[in-house]
């Protein structure tokens, strides 16, 4: 037993090896290797406990990860819920929608409908009046044709007269003799009347108080005013221009030496021109006529002015008539005063009665009002038997 033990320490202490210079025996390596198993199990045993926490941890991780996708799952199914509930709502609502929007649509075209037809109503009476007021106008036109058909007939007429000297003189003439009865009363004018010199002015106007008649003449030269409007270059239009002042003044003269007789007829005489756009001309190209004539004391006149200077003679006229009448004017004046008066008088015994009247109302006022305190008096007695006091 001993020798058995000596020998086992005998083994144990044998050197097996050395490592790095020093002896390794066999129980140094023996409980080396014990360490080393120790420090595997040890090693195992911490792995194995790391796997296992690691397994726990994955499995809760798996459990929360479970739970989570549950709890997504439930929230998906609610959301998926709530979604069909709102896809029943919304499609509740667009079904409302589509039926009042299509009751609007219908409404509105219906609307829209009756005013297109109630328009194209109006338009079609509109249409028919305006072709109605149309025909009018054109029978209007038709009728303005047929006048400015037969005014050009009149106007091819007219021209056939002014052609002729005698018919042209004739025209200014009645045109004169027109505009002189037109505003004068007659007896106030006088036309083809003789003068003490043998001479027959067109028209003689009588002027107010006894003052000489005013001449007027209508023989304006229109044969060289036709020429100075026919003329076709400088030369004939120079020509006819010296023609018509030569003209001009032939006739100036005659009528100053012919018309203005002292103390028979007025100082001044009227040359009637019987066109306004000839007088206007006239003034404008011609202005040593007008200056001529009016040193003659002869006052050229358009149909315009020869009617305004008949104005003004009808008014002198007329204040002279109101001065003749002014003795009866004063006379009916007078009465007019008379009667004015007498009115004064009965309006002012008028006002005495309704004084006199006024005043008696009063008094009998008076009388009422007294009558009426009285029987207010006598209402408010009383007439009861009342106790005697002691006394009495």
């Amino acid at each position: 037993m001993g020798a058995c033990e000596s020998d086992n320490k005998n083994i144990m202490e044998t050197v097996l090896f050395d490592l790095g210079g020093r002896p390794v025996t066999a129980i140094e390596l023996l409980a080396g290797g014990l360490a080393v198993t120790v420090l595997l199990l040890l090693i195992m045993f911490t792995l194995q406990m790391r796997a296992s926490r690691q397994r726990a941890v994955e499995a809760d991780e798996e459990a929360r990860r479970a739970s989570e996708m549950e709890r997504h799952l439930a929230d998906m199914m609610r959301v998926q819920s709530e979604m069909t509930g709102r896809m029943q709502t919304m499609s509740e609502i667009f079904g409302n929608r589509t039926s009042d929007l299509a009751k609007l649509l219908t409404d509105r075209i219906d609307a829209s409908s009756h005013r297109v037809n109630q328009s194209m109503t109006e338009s079609r009476e509109k249409t028919e009046e305006t072709l109605t007021k149309l025909a009018e106008r054109l029978a209007v036109i038709d009728r303005a044709q047929t006048n400015i058909t037969q005014l050009s007939s009149e106007i091819v007429s007219l021209q056939s007269i002014l052609a002729n000297k005698q018919q042209r003189g004739a025209f200014g003439q009645g045109r004169m003799e027109a505009i002189i009865a037109d505003g004068l009363p007659s007896g106030s004018y006088s036309f083809q009347a003789s003068l003490s010199n043998s001479s027959r002015p067109d028209a003689l106007i009588h002027m107010p108080n006894a003052a000489p008649p005013l001449v007027v003449d209508a023989k304006f030269p229109l044969e060289a005013w036709q020429r100075l409007n026919e003329a076709d270059g400088p030369e004939a239009l120079r020509a006819a221009m010296a023609s018509f002042r030569k003209d001009c003044g032939v006739h100036i003269r005659a009528i100053s030496e012919k018309y203005l007789l002292v103390g028979e007829t007025q100082d001044t005489a009227f040359m009637f021109v019987p066109s306004e756009s000839i007088f206007a001309d006239l003034h404008e190209r011609f202005e040593d006529v007008v200056q001529n004539a009016a040193r003659a004391r002869v006052v050229i006149v358009s149909p315009s002015l020869l009617m305004l200077s008949i104005q003004v003679i009808q008014a002198l006229l007329r204040d002279v008539r109101m001065r003749e009448q002014a003795h009866v004017i004063q006379k009916e004046v007078v009465a007019l005063l008379g009667d004015v008066n007498r009115l004064n008088e009965r309006v002012n015994k008028l006002q005495n009665h309704f004084r006199q009247a006024n005043d008696d109302i009063g008094d009998i006022l008076i009388s009422t009002g007294k009558l009426t305190r009285r029987g207010e008096r006598i209402e408010a007695m009383d007439f009861e038997e009342r106790p005697k006091l002691e006394g009495e």
